[in-house]
């Protein structure tokens, strides 16, 4: 739920009138730190240790916050350790994609404590808004009765064009239809009495992974999850850059040359885009042409062998994409990391990225630094935990405008007063 060595614009103030402000910036170097003494936090939140022992005592009442016991073999009395209480509140993210819909309830301190899944061919809105709002329900209800009111909000991640590339995926036209006429925010706000807050599907992948993730050592990277089709985040400063559209990182549309696969047709114009090359659907759709039976790509794991040589002719052609995106990207971005999640099961992900850093490598000119080239942390799970994070950081970080961007139209955000206080 933090960020990594916070910049000094979320350093607090010992003024009275900003307690409440004061509050969160204590949460977040908790949750930055892990556990910590109050003179630690002190430090850490630049105020004094007055204000911060009053603070956290207030804290550990209203139970965001728990003892961690004591840290002994310094000069003087043992200090008291602190740390998140993991029940201190709940948060559920839901990620709508284009083949299959996922819900997860996560702690306080971002465990994920229930995921499921469900597949479909196409998201149809309205039973994807039916099959949400039953996940929230079920999840609240899974809880203790007296923990239930510390679900503080659902966040949701889902594609900003659902409607597009659908020629790609064979999609009906009247789904298409429906959601240019469905207002999925509003159904599902009037089905459930939560805050409701809405990402970008890869943005929201790209918070997960700034988080709880490599993001917690590397404070600038641009990040490229291969999912159905492929998408991006930018991340500057240990922040979230979405620009004025909330579409930065958008990489699906980037320019690259044409596919070498045989399944794949020559583009109309001079070049290829990212998406027909570096999703998951051209890899199916790759080995389906080749005689191999597959639907969704989790079946790779069991499939093994019997999808070579076809799977590796993928990889080389997905590699020498990436790698064509990843050097317009750094002629344009200077950031010290990149970092490449999906869908795919860990040993292809894996040979995926290490194929997209011998070919970067090969192709990167002169005149650029080249970053490190990794592998996510967050695996499918990405977008829905990302998706969770929204309601925590609206709730409880001391700025939260740079991850939660949109409400669903007419649904309110929570009060910090059953939380926290009046101040």
């Amino acid at each position: 739920m933090s960020q990594p060595n916070a910049p000094a614009s979320r350093k607090g103030s010992n003024s009275v009138q900003v307690r409440r402000y004061n509050e969160r910036v204590v949460l977040e170097a908790l949750q930055r730190l892990g556990q910590a003494s109050k003179a630690e936090l002190a430090r850490s939140a630049n105020l004094t240790p007055q204000a911060v022992a009053t603070i956290v005592d207030h804290l550990e009442e209203v139970g965001l916050i728990r003892h961690e016991g004591k840290r002994a073999g310094q000069v003087g009395q043992p200090s008291t350790l602190y740390a998140p209480a993991p029940d201190g509140a709940f948060s559920i993210g839901l990620h709508v994609g284009r083949r299959a819909f996922d819900a997860v309830l996560v702690d306080f301190t971002g465990r994920t404590l229930r995921m499921e899944t469900s597949e479909y061919e196409y998201p149809e809105p309205r039973v994807v808004a039916e099959l949400a709002a039953a996940y929230v329900r079920t999840f609240r209800a899974g809880l203790a009765p007296d923990l239930r009111s510390r679900v503080v909000g659902v966040g949701v991640a889902m594609p900003y064009f659902m409607d597009s590339w659908t020629k790609e995926l064979g999609m009906p036209a009247s789904i298409t239809q429906a959601w240019e006429d469905f207002d999925f925010a509003k159904a599902l706000g009037d089905s459930i009495d939560l805050p409701l807050f809405f990402e970008n599907d890869a943005s929201g992948a790209a918070t997960a992974e700034l988080v709880y993730g490599r993001g917690r050592e590397v404070r600038d990277f641009i990040y490229l999850f291969i999912s159905t089709f492929i998408g991006g985040g930018l991340i500057i400063n240990g922040n979230l850059e979405t620009g004025p559209n909330g579409n930065s990182a958008a990489f699906g549309p980037y320019p690259v040359t044409p596919s070498l696969l045989s399944s794949v047709p020559p583009p109309k114009g001079p070049f290829e885009i990212l998406l027909r090359r570096a999703s998951i659907h051209v890899l199916t759709n790759h080995l389906r042409e080749n005689g191999v039976p597959i639907r969704r790509a989790h079946e790779l794991a069991e499939i093994g062998q019997q999808a070579e040589p076809f799977l590796g002719e993928w990889i080389e052609d997905c590699a020498d994409a990436l790698a064509q995106a990843i050097v317009g990207a750094i002629a344009v971005v200077d950031v010290s990391g990149i970092v490449i999640d999906g869908i795919l099961p860990a040993a292809i992900l894996q040979r995926t990225v290490e194929a997209v850093s011998h070919r970067f490598q090969a192709i990167v000119p002169e005149g650029l630094f080249a970053p490190e080239i990794e592998v996510g942390t967050m695996g499918p799970r990405a977008a829905a935990i990302g998706a969770a994070i929204l309601p925590l950081y609206a709730m409880f970080a001391p700025d939260s405008a740079t991850l939660v961007k949109a409400k669903a139209p007419g649904v309110g955000r929570a009060s910090l007063k059953a939380y926290i206080g009046a101040g």
